[in-house]
């Protein structure tokens, strides 16, 4: 089996120490995820797999003739054409195909037998290689990746200079996707990238038959293509068996195992010391020392690192109208070009909508209209009473450079020092951090600054676009959590999925300038797409003598459950079940948002809503039952 092997890695900056201690396999034909904060040298460890970086202690086992694709996050430049860049991935195969004209050429000449001999031994062994590597499959290589990816036909022939930042990132991907490397090193790979595309990657990786280590902070991607999690943390690397949800399972266990175990030792180590101080003077002293020393030999267990608990009080909102924005049938667009027409949309109070669709579709464009940035061409757009609108722009530009997060906060509300400290520590701003200036911040930290501030800011209606860009794990779990608890109305563009399964609950989706609505969070949105993807089956016709006389009767025919099943294909089988098993993880998902909304007291305050959740989890519970029915009807012998 071809396998990379870390032994033994350490990395250090300075008397800064990265990590130390690293040791991993990483197997051919499987997707490994890297995970961690940010800060903790995950890119640094790509890089030293890769040798553009050195270790300073332990080394890396590569196998031999193996081929490696690399996809960073800084974004490509050059004057050739996208065709061009995706060419350069197949380098050496071109270069074998030039030799091979050189080689008919030569074969085509007179030459003594020996010397064909050995020429028309080149020959062979340069196109074992040329076909071992493609080469006959170039184009249509390129094509299959690209269009994946979301570039057209007319594209090729584009400079790369002129695609926008995120279409760069995508033709990095594209070139070390296009020769099917032994190994591929993604560093962030679903950035700029639309749900479709991110779909497209996920099922090209699930079926990619080399080894893969990618670096993310998406969650959903995580669990969709990868077989183990490796987590940066502490300068070290623990892996663990499985995708991302079945890591955060074993990361919750081991940490409460690590805090008994702690608990228990730190219990013996205080019965220790009180046994020492009050003996080592006494009749007892020489058990006293012995104790001592066996303390002093101790091998302490570190405390586990614990999980902030999200705490923020929001201020009071100011109540506002039922129906806090409507567009009707609004026109609009840039120039000659129409984005979307007649469209209409209603958000009504608390409400937590998601606006989703591929880029380009006309997302921001809404937003705009929504926010009065961009005057429709026609139809009506229309605000609540009482409705004060917070947006929170992929920029940033409500923040103050040259100011310290403390005095920002201080500054912007009049807060006391101890509160601005309280929100920012919510946040994930912690010690001297809160006098970091804004202008040294990283994207991250910038937005979840300018997030903060917005829901500080008594916007009972918050509009958002893309509010986890550039965010890790930690980061997006606090802006979760925040926009769970905000008490008001939300509007949110995203392509991060797992935030929309948490915080949505009516998914808008815009695509060829139509708006269409699903009442419910992203997967249940899945569910209904695949269900409406699907042909309708065929309906059994009855001879006319067995047809029912009246169309009014109650209850309809006895179904043959087995008979009804024998008339499908082995196909049609396969495809309903693998529907009906799809359905079963997206219904069991939602149950248990479901159960944590139920066991939380707060949703019980008010009798209403507490019924109304009773309510939705038994119909969901009953959906369930009912997928379960028809999966055994499909499975029966």
């Amino acid at each position: 089996m071809t396998v990379i092997k870390a032994i033994g890695l350490a990395k250090a900056y300075g008397a800064d120490s990265i990590f130390a201690g690293v040791n991993f396999e990483l197997r051919r034909g499987e997707i490994v995820g890297l995970i961690g904060a940010n800060g903790t040298g995950k890119t640094t460890l790509l890089r030293c797999l890769l040798g553009m970086e050195a270790v300073d202690e332990g080394h890396i086992i590569r196998p031999e003739a193996s081929s490696y694709g690399y996809v960073e996050q800084s974004a490509l430049s050059g004057g050739h054409s996208l065709w061009e860049e995706l060419l350069q991935a197949f380098a050496d195969v071109l270069a074998d195909k030039m030799r091979l004209a050189e080689l008919e050429q030569q074969i085509a000449g007179p030459h003594s037998d020996e010397a064909l001999e050995k020429i028309m031994k080149e020959y062979g062994q340069v196109t074992e290689r040329f076909e071992r590597a493609g080469g006959y499959a170039i184009d249509s290589s390129i094509r299959r990746v690209a269009f994946g990816l979301g570039f057209s036909e007319d594209d090729f022939t584009r400079p790369v200079d002129s695609f926008s930042g995120g279409q760069k990132t995508r033709i990095g991907l594209a070139r070390a996707l296009v020769r099917t490397p032994d190994f591929l090193f993604l560093d962030e790979p679903t950035n700029h990238l639309d749900i479709a595309m991110t779909e497209w990657l996920e099922e090209f990786l699930v079926n990619y038959p080399g080894g893969a280590l990618l670096i993310s902070h998406d969650r959903y991607f995580l669990d969709k293509v990868s077989g183990r999690i490796f987590e940066m943390s502490g300068q070290s690397l623990t892996e663990y068996k499985g995708n991302y949800s079945r890591y955060a399972v074993q990361k919750a266990e081991r940490t409460a195992a690590q805090q008994a175990e702690y608990d228990k030792q730190q219990e013996h180590i205080a019965k220790t010391e009180e046994y020492i101080r009050r003996y080592k003077a006494g009749i007892k002293s020489k058990q006293a020392r012995g104790r001592q020393s066996q303390l002093d030999r101790l091998e302490r267990i570190a405390a586990p690192d614990r999980t902030e608990h999200f705490s923020l009080t929001f201020p009071v909102l100011g109540d506002c109208a039922q129906k806090v924005a409507e567009l009707i049938k609004v026109t609009a667009g840039y120039g000659d070009r129409t984005v979307f027409n007649a469209l209409s949309m209603l958000i009504r109070r608390q409400d937590k909508a998601a606006l989703i669709g591929p880029n380009g579709a006309g997302k921001t464009t809404l937003l705009k209209v929504l926010l009065g940035d961009i005057q429709p061409a026609a139809g009506t757009v229309k605000l609540g009473s009482r409705v004060k609108i917070g947006y929170f722009a992929q920029e940033h530009e409500g923040l103050h450079s040259e100011l310290d997060l403390l005095a920002e906060l201080m500054n912007e509300f009049g807060f006391s020092e101890a509160r601005a400290r309280g929100y920012l520590g919510a946040f994930l701003f912690h010690g001297d951090d809160v006098f970091k200036q804004i202008d040294t911040l990283s994207g991250g930290e910038k937005a979840r600054l300018a997030l903060l501030k917005l829901m500080l800011s008594g916007a009972n209606f918050l509009v958002l676009d893309e509010p986890t860009n550039h965010l890790d794990i930690p980061a997006k779990e606090a802006v979760e959590q925040a926009l769970l608890e905000f008490p008001g109305t939300m509007l949110v563009v995203s392509h991060d999925r797992y935030l929309l399964d948490k915080v949505a609950n009516r998914m808008l989706e815009l695509e060829s300038g139509h708006l269409t609505e699903y009442h419910g969070n992203y997967s249940y949105y899945k569910q209904k797409k695949a269900a409406q993807a699907l042909p309708p089956e065929p309906q059994a016709v009855k001879p006319a003598a067995l047809q029912s006389v009246s169309p009014m009767s109650e209850e309809p025919p006895p179904v043959n459950r087995s008979r009804a099943r024998s008339r499908r294909s082995p196909q049609d089988i396969a495809r309903l079940t693998a529907k009906v098993e799809l359905e079963i993880r997206e219904l069991e998902a939602m149950l248990g948002l479901l159960e944590q909304k139920l066991a939380d007291p707060a949703n019980h305050t008010d009798p209403a809503e507490s019924q109304a959740l009773a309510d939705e989890y038994a119909a969901m519970q009953a959906e369930l039952d009912e997928k379960f029915r028809q999966w055994e009807e499909l499975n029966c012998d």
